[in-house]
């Protein structure tokens, strides 16, 4: 049988970045998958021979807009390590809420162009809808809807008023309920079923052996999470991953959703136990040596490798993205499905190609 091969991206109706994939097809079927890295390439790690350790914090930010605030803690978390540095208690609690706040509009955006890749526009319009309260949020909070620069090296240089954070429950009570009302339609509608059950399966023995991360790999069965680690204030949180056990673009999609649910708990916990006291620390010194920062992304585990000689420039910055993690077993998951079905599974894995090229 002819083989043709057709390229798949990097712009495609379907996609919200440039995703660049080589299919070798016979008639519609998917035989092989071959990625086309580097056509949005930033060159945002060699600032860091530029740009001194502090003003990175803002250039790390935009590596992903959508999980600005996750980035900086990420850096930030590295550089504190290096230079023996302790955060406040307070910042710690801050630091968490932003972050579960970034990861609830993260999911919102990604489960509305899940819905926009099968052709349900008004399920994508919805999801975004809800999503402008969370939004709200970042802005009245951080001051800015996207970039959201709160955390710096020693802390965070914002605080939450008591009445600032009663507002914040109030609009998560909202998003929550209207979440609900998606419920029906993103888990148990027909239509979404016939779009994603047994589509672009990932094995358990799979997502390990090719490194998946994240939801990815949650939603193979695997039940790890780096917040389980407890940086940040997540150790005195309650906290369990979402695990789905079917590997395929259903449960990714049902992980996502529930961690939307529970990342508003983790909010609505870690303000009840925000503890009193400072926000940040000062900072004296310049970092030297070196060592890798974890931290969960929306899409998973984030890395940075920072290594730093005692000067006011890094010597090294390395970021390990979860999407750059997700791209092997995303092209495991391809062989052997149709065509049309390619967006789909592609979105699954909710890539973000803008924290894969840097």
């Amino acid at each position: 049988m002819a083989r043709t091969i057709i390229p798949f991206g990097p712009q495609h109706p379907v996609f919200p970045e440039p995703l660049h994939l080589k299919l070798v097809l016979e008639d519609e079927i998917v035989k092989e998958a071959v990625p086309a890295l580097g056509y949005v390439h930033r060159g945002l790690e060699m600032l860091a021979d530029i740009r001194d350790y502090h003003q990175m914090i803002q250039i790390c930010e935009r590596v992903c807009g959508i999980c600005s605030t996750i980035h900086a803690q990420c850096y930030c978390q590295g550089i504190e390590e290096l230079m023996g540095i302790e955060v406040p208690a307070r910042a710690k609690f801050l630091r968490v809420i932003w972050a579960e706040i970034h990861r609830v509009q993260s999911h919102l955006l990604w489960l509305g162009l899940f819905a926009d890749a099968f052709g349900f526009e008004s399920l994508f319009m919805q999801c975004w809808k809800i999503r402008e309260r969370v939004m709200d949020i970042n802005e009245a909070t951080g001051g800015n809807r996207v970039n959201v620069s709160v955390n710096i090296i020693g802390g965070v240089k914002r605080d939450l008023a008591p009445d600032m954070t009663r507002w914040i429950l109030s609009e998560l009570d909202l998003v929550e309920q209207e979440v609900k009302r998606l419920e029906k339609v993103l888990l148990h509608d027909y239509t979404v079923k016939k779009r994603t059950v047994g589509k672009g399966v990932l094995t358990k023995d799979q997502a390990l052996e090719l490194g998946a991360v994240g939801p990815t790999l949650r939603g193979s069965g695997v039940a790890q999470d780096i917040r389980q680690l407890g940086y940040a204030a997540y150790g005195d949180l309650s906290y369990t991953p979402v695990v789905a056990k079917d590997g395929d673009a259903y449960s990714r999609n049902r992980v996502r959703f529930l961690e939307t649910y529970q990342a508003i708990a983790l909010v609505r916990e870690a303000i009840s136990k925000l503890p009193p006291g400072e926000i940040s620390v000062k900072v004296k010194g310049k970092p030297e040596g070196e060592i890798v920062s974890r931290v969960e992304q929306p899409r998973g585990e984030l890395m940075y490798y920072i290594k730093g000689n005692g000067k006011k420039n890094l010597d090294r910055l390395r970021i390990r993205t979860p999407t750059f993690a997700n791209i092997p077993p995303l092209l495991s998951m391809l062989p052997g499905i149709e065509l049309a079905d390619v967006p789909v599974i592609v979105l699954s894995i909710d890539p973000c190609i803008s924290c894969t090229e840097r």
